[in-house]
């Protein structure tokens, strides 16, 4: 090569490196243009027209070699020079240049079958680009939230990429356990609404989870992906995990220990108790299990622990719940009969029929769960919002509980509804019948109003606070927590101060008999 070839050559290299430079430099101001309108909360000019602007720019830009990689602070983009002998390409976040701010991880695999379309006419070149965004701003269309405010977006050159055979994988990876959560792979459907520039459809996507901690999403075409989140039950906001778990451990120890006392009383005692006693007793040892074994699961939960005592923790919970919601339930049965039939039951073996029911079905239930599908219990993740996270927004409370959803709906919220809605129509049934004793006679006036007094006590006793449970959505979301906590952790502490009330009462009743009848025998 002669010295005007050199020349030549060298000017064509500075041409190149010099377009190259002023690429990238145009692409980083763009990117950088678009993090500060999210900054400012203005997305002026509007989302779309920024999002175009950096797709086109990356398809045109110049650079040697095989790639370009550029990246801000949200936002990280590639562009891939691609041949008609394509042969797949895998992307992770293991082997990109690492962002700082990311703090889960994240893939793209694309099929060798990506190109075949565009290459139908003959041997081309083609532009992959791949956009991540690790802020939602730009796709705010959905009540939602997004997994790690992630969103992993793809394009082939300037047409659309649509029914592959075999499909573009992505995957999500999160820093704690998803269980819980119900996530949903959506593509972003530019054009679909009329009040944003597009919404998130699920369509020509299929969710996996291959793990607790990853989602992988099996699309069929190109486009920006992510994952929703729905937060069902509805999460505990992260400020208020601290008092509610203070509120739960003062109560349920208090609880535990009127419960104890209340036996051991009722066994000091040693007299021969009644039906109506025995229930009683019954009731409590159920609210000590149910106390006891709930203190122990979020310990359990996290300790160094074979996962059987957790399983098998989490089934002895779940006993107690059950127990403890049929003893409510054995408390309305017993108090319609106490009222319906004027204190006058005759049951054969009454009382071995009500223990075989309170704690022999729950007993069969659980026994039954264990023997079909034993992974229904075990460490379950308790879902925490975080609104003052800007990056993952999710955060995970362990316990030993129900995994299985079908298992939570049907033998917890289920079997807690049905006894809550039978003990709430006993309650109502039952202050009707006293109103009407109060409106007989003037001399049952005052017993009238000390037994609706006595039954507006049994409201904690027939476990009717337990419904709240059923309005944990909406503006009843904060009063459902603090309430449904603080008369549920209570509950044995309330039946001991109605167990005390009920023999003190009992205790003044046979000591005015015993004057009355001192009395009558003086005069005598």
């Amino acid at each position: 090569m002669d010295h005007r070839g050199a020349l030549f050559f060298c000017l064509c290299l500075m041409t190149s490196h010099s377009v190259t430079v002023e690429a990238s430099q145009d692409l980083l101001r763009w990117m950088e243009e678009m993090e500060m309108a999210t900054q400012k909360r203005s997305l002026t000019p509007p989302v779309a027209e920024l999002m175009r602007g950096l797709e086109w720019r990356l398809l045109n830009a110049s650079f040697p070699g095989y790639n370009l990689t550029l990246q801000t602070h949200t936002i990280q983009t590639l562009a891939f020079k691609l041949g008609c002998d394509f042969p797949g390409l895998s992307l992770s976040s293991t082997t990109l240049r690492p962002m700082p701010q990311v703090r889960a991880g994240h893939a793209m695999q694309f099929p060798a079958e990506l190109t075949q379309d565009a290459c139908r006419t003959g041997p081309k070149e083609l532009r992959l680009i791949c956009i991540y965004l690790f802020t939602d701003h730009f796709f705010q269309n959905t009540n939602s939230p997004l997994l790690n405010n992630y969103v992993l977006g793809a394009q082939l050159g300037h047409g659309h990429v649509n029914n592959l055979r075999e499909p573009v994988n992505i995957s999500f990876w999160h820093n704690q356990s998803l269980e819980g959560y119900t996530a949903t792979c959506v593509f972003w459907k530019e054009g679909a609404s009329q009040h944003h520039w597009g919404v998130w459809s699920p369509e020509g996507c299929r969710t996996e989870q291959p793990s607790p901690f990853q989602v992988l999403c099996r699309c069929h075409h190109l486009s920006y992906f992510a994952v929703l989140m729905q937060l069902s039950p509805a999460p505990v906001p992260a400020e208020l995990l601290a008092p509610l778990t203070y509120i739960s451990l003062v109560g349920c120890s208090i609880s535990i220990v009127a419960s104890l006392l209340t036996i051991l009383r009722h066994f000091q005692a040693r007299k021969q108790s009644d039906s109506l006693t025995t229930i009683h007793m019954n009731q409590h040892a159920s609210a000590l299990l149910l106390n006891v074994t709930f203190l122990l699961s979020p310990r359990l939960a996290v300790a160094s622990v074979p996962g059987s005592a957790c399983t098998v923790l989490a089934a002895v919970l779940h006993f107690a719940l059950l127990s403890c919601l049929t003893w409510m339930a054995i408390e309305g049965f017993n108090l319609y009969l106490l009222l319906g039939r004027v204190y006058n039951i005759h049951f054969h073996r009454y009382l071995l029929k009500l223990c075989a029911a309170g704690w022999g079905l729950p007993a069969l239930l659980v026994l039954f769960l264990l023997a079909v599908k034993s992974s229904a219990y075990g460490p379950y993740m308790i879902p925490v919002s975080d609104s003052q996270d800007d990056g993952a927004g999710f955060q995970n409370m362990s316990m030993c509980w129900v995994r299985s959803r079908w298992v939570h709906t049907a033998l917890v919220m289920g079997y807690g509804g049905l006894m809550s809605l039978f003990n709430l129509v006993v309650l109502a049934w039952a202050l009707r019948t006293l109103s009407r004793l109060r409106a007989q006679e003037k001399a049952l006036r005052a017993r009238a109003c000390r037994d609706a007094v006595t039954v507006l006590g049994l409201t904690v006793l027939l476990g009717t606070t337990w419904a709240l449970a059923f309005f944990s959505f909406g503006v009843f979301l904060l009063p459902q927590l603090f309430l449904f906590t603080i008369f549920n952790s209570f509950y044995g502490f309330f039946l001991f101060l109605w167990f005390c009330s009920q023999r003190c009462h009992s205790e003044a009743e046979v000591e005015a008999e015993v004057e009355a009848f001192s009395t009558s025998q003086t005069m005598l």
